[in-house]
C-alpha cells in the first residue's frame, strides 16, 4: 500500500499538502515542489454561495456499545462532530476553525516550521457559532463528511459551509486516533494512534471499516429518538449521504455497504478498500479525483469498482488537481509559506468541488435534475469524464 504520509520528508514545508495515507500520491507539479514562500498569516476561508446564512456547531458523541478500535482499553468510542446548517439570520461570533492544540499538533505532525503553531485555529470561517438552526421540520438532507487519514475534520470546512448554505445539514466528523488531534469537551486531547499502524497488512480495509461504524452511530445521534442536536427535527432522515476525501472515501463505501440509510456516495480521491460484493451497490455514487485516479492510474481501485457499482455513477479527474485540491488544504498554503498543491489555485479547487458535489447531491438528495453531471461542460474545463478504460473525455 502505499501511504503519502511516508513522503513527509521529500518536499519540506510542502509536506501540509502531502496525501493521507489513503491513496497513492499524484506526481509532484511545478507548482507543488515550488520553493516556499513568506507566510501570509491566517487565512480566510471563501464565502459560501448560497441563500442561507450558515451556522455551525460542536457535538461530542460517545458509542458505549463498543470499545475504541485503535485502543481498546478505552471501553467506548468518543467522537467529536463538526454540524454545519441554515441558520436564521444574526450576528455571532464566527466558529473556530480547529483549537490552537490542533492546529499545533497538526503542524507538527506534518513537520511544518518556521510559523506560529496556533495558526490554523485562527483561520476565519463564515458560520456562526451556535446561530439557531432554521428550516421545516424533516426538510433538509444531511450530508456526512470525513475527512483524510491525519487529518482533521475541520479541513473540510468549505464545503461544508457551502452546504449549509444551499439547504443541508452537514456533519464532519474527527474520526478518533486517525489524526493528529482531536480535543473532547473536558480538554483531553486524542492524538494519532493509529499513525503507528499504517504500514500493517489490511490497514486501510481497517480504517474504512472504523469510518463505517463510525457513521452509522453518528446518523443514530442525529436522526434518531435521542438525537443530540437541536436542529435535528430539522433533518430529513430518508434523504442521506456521505461524501469522504481520500481514506474518508473508501469509508463512503464501507458506509453505504454497512447502512442502507445511507443512499448516495462520494469519494474524493480516495483508494477503495471495502470490497463491493459481486452482487454491486446499486445506489448512487461519485468519483471526484485527481490524475492517479484516471482509468489505467496509477491506483487501480476504481477500475475495479467501475463495474460494481450497478447505479448511477459518474467518474469525474482533474488531471490538473493534488490529491488534496478537494480540502481546505491550499487556502491554507498561504498562512503556513508552502506552495499551493496541484496546478489549481485555490479559489478554482474550491469552486469545482463544491460545483460537482454540489450537483450530485441536489440530484440525488433533492432528485433534482443536474446538466453539469450529464457532459463535460464549458465552465469547467478542468474536469474529465471518465469510464473503465484508456481514455477519459
Amino acid at each position: 500500500m502505499s501511504h503519502a504520509v511516508k513522503d513527509l520528508a521529500v518536499a519540506g514545508l510542502v509536506v501540509l499538502a502531502a496525501a493521507s495515507c489513503a491513496a497513492p500520491a499524484p506526481p509532484r507539479s511545478v507548482a507543488a515542489t515550488a520553493p516556499p514562500a513568506a507566510p501570509t498569516g491566517p487565512a480566510a476561508l471563501p464565502a459560501p454561495t448560497g441563500t442561507h446564512p450558515v451556522g455551525a456547531t460542536t457535538l461530542y458523541v460517545k458509542d458505549t456499545s463498543r470499545p475504541d478500535p485503535w485502543v481498546p482499553d478505552v471501553k467506548a468510542r468518543e467522537l467529536m462532530v463538526t454540524v454545519w446548517y441554515p441558520a436564521q439570520a444574526g450576528k455571532g461570533r464566527r466558529a473556530p476553525y480547529m483549537t490552537a492544540k490542533e492546529s499545533e499538533l497538526t503542524l507538527k505532525g506534518k513537520e511544518v516550521t518556521g510559523v506560529p503553531y496556533d495558526v490554523l485555529s485562527r483561520t476565519r470561517t463564515n458560520a456562526v457559532e451556535d446561530a439557531k438552526p432554521a428550516g421545516r421540520k424533516g426538510g433538509l438532507p444531511l450530508v456526512v463528511l470525513s475527512p483524510g487519514f491525519t487529518m482533521p475534520r475541520s479541513t473540510l470546512t468549505a464545503l461544508g459551509e457551502e452546504l449549509a448554505s444551499r439547504g443541508y445539514v452537514a456533519a464532519g466528523v474527527d474520526h478518533t486516533y486517525e489524526n493528529y488531534a482531536t480535543t473532547f469537551p473536558d480538554g483531553r486531547v486524542a492524538e494519532c494512534v493509529a499513525c503507528d499502524s499504517d504500514t500493517d497488512p489490511g490497514f486501510g480495509a481497517k480504517v474504512a471499516d472504523v469510518r463505517a461504524a463510525d457513521v452509522s452511530f453518528v446518523l443514530d445521534q442525529l436522526t434518531g429518538p435521542h438525537a443530540k442536536w437541536e436542529g435535528s427535527s430539522l433533518i430529513d432522515p430518508s434523504e442521506i449521504a456521505m461524501a469522504g476525501h481520500s481514506i474518508g472515501g473508501a469509508g463512503a463505501v464501507a458506509a453505504m455497504l454497512k447502512d442502507a440509510r445511507v443512499r448516495a456516495g462520494i469519494d474524493m480521491d480516495g483508494t477503495t478498500y471495502a470490497r463491493i460484493p459481486k452482487r454491486g451497490l446499486s445506489r448512487p455514487f461519485l468519483f471526484l479525483g485527481s490524475a492517479g485516479h484516471q482509468p489505467g492510474g496509477r491506483d487501480n481501485s476504481w477500475d475495479r469498482d467501475w463495474k460494481l457499482l450497478t447505479g448511477w455513477k459518474r467518474w469525474l479527474v482533474l488531471p490538473g488537481a493534488d490529491h488534496q485540491s478537494f480540502t481546505d488544504v491550499p487556502l491554507l498554503a498561504g498562512a503556513v509559506g508552502i506552495a499551493v498543491p496541484g496546478g489549481l489555485s485555490p479559489a478554482r479547487s474550491v469552486e469545482i468541488t463544491r460545483a460537482y458535489v454540489r450537483a450530485f447531491l441536489d440530484r440525488h438528495l433533492r432528485h433534482e435534475p443536474q446538466p453539469l453531471l450529464d457532459e463535460p461542460s464549458p465552465r469547467y474545463p478542468e474536469v474529465r469524464f471518465c469510464t473503465a478504460g484508456p481514455t477519459c473525455r
